[in-house]
């Protein structure tokens, strides 16, 4: 199923990513977390791409896995940062080949050692590309903070609708931990003539050392109230635990409550955090 599909449904789905092993012992682990994930009627699983090669070959095998032998949608990512126009063409061929039809275009990480000449220096370039192959429903990263790379947000807002008007299907935003930011994104986005659906992605911090990793990576604003728990609880792992699902649970509840329709769970890899905020939502969502 293409995921454009998913948001004509009227009911609130979710969604979940994973990331692939760094080492191939470790598949039957992912694979677990594939199999527990999709039991709890996850509505598509994304799977992240390693830039320079480190994950990408495997990329392909655990979205099959979702897709084929979970029978649950897969959300391929795919970087360009350090691919070729012909390295992205066979990338593309595989995803087809093994019946993945739903790609998350991203410009990725340029990796530390890379020192050849990039071909791709934009999402929209490859965007532009998958568009023109042909028969791929593609989804985008959006910014409700803004890109921490671009200094103004209206420039980044304008350079998202490039990104939709090259071929886009829907949106997922990096993680945020202030809902009135995200409210206040869709307004800015929607002024600014996008109107794909935009999904919100929740990262549930369950340990003091992802707060200062999540600031660090996205630039995402820590509300008064989330520092408050991350320092009242970090040297209590059970509690800071318990306190991360409590306030990803309410940050999902209040965007369903304000008319929300899909919710997409950065789980990094942990089926048990996914289970027990989808435990405190069972008559939410479904």
């Amino acid at each position: 199923m293409k995921i454009k599909e998913l948001f004509n449904r009227g009911n609130v789905n979710f969604s979940c990513e994973i990331f692939p092993p760094k080492k191939d012992a470790d598949f039957t682990e992912v694979f677990d977390v594939v199999d527990r994930i999709s039991r709890l009627g996850a509505d598509y699983i994304s799977v992240t791409y390693g830039a320079g090669g480190s994950t990408s070959k495997k990329t392909v095998e655990v979205a099959s896995q979702i897709q084929n032998k979970c029978q649950t949608t897969a959300l391929a990512h795919l970087t360009c940062i350090d691919s070729t126009p012909e390295q992205i063409q066979t990338q593309l061929a595989e995803f087809k080949a093994n019946g993945i039809c739903n790609i998350m275009a991203l410009r990725g990480d340029k990796p530390k050692d890379f020192t050849g000449h990039a071909y791709y220096n934009y999402a929209i370039e490859l965007i532009k590309d998958i568009h023109a192959y042909g028969d791929f429903c593609i989804g985008a990263a959006c910014y409700p903070e803004g890109h921490i790379e671009c200094a103004h947000k209206q420039e980044d807002i304008f350079h998202l609708k490039e990104k939709v008007d090259a071929g886009v299907d829907f949106l997922t935003t990096q993680m945020f931990f202030d809902n009135n930011l995200f409210y206040k994104f869709l307004y800015q986005a929607l002024a600014a003539g996008i109107t794909v659906p935009i999904v919100p992605g929740i990262m549930p911090i369950i340990n003091a050392r992802q707060v200062k990793r999540s600031a660090e990576l996205s630039g995402a604003n820590m509300p008064a109230r989330f520092l408050a728990i991350a320092d009242k609880f970090a040297s209590d792992p059970l509690s800071m635990e318990q306190a991360g699902i409590a306030y990803a649970t309410d940050q999902i509840i209040d965007l369903i409550a304000n008319g929300v329709k899909h919710i997409h769970l950065y789980t990094m890899n942990r089926p048990n955090t996914a289970e027990k905020i989808l435990g405190n939502l069972n008559h939410i969502i479904r």
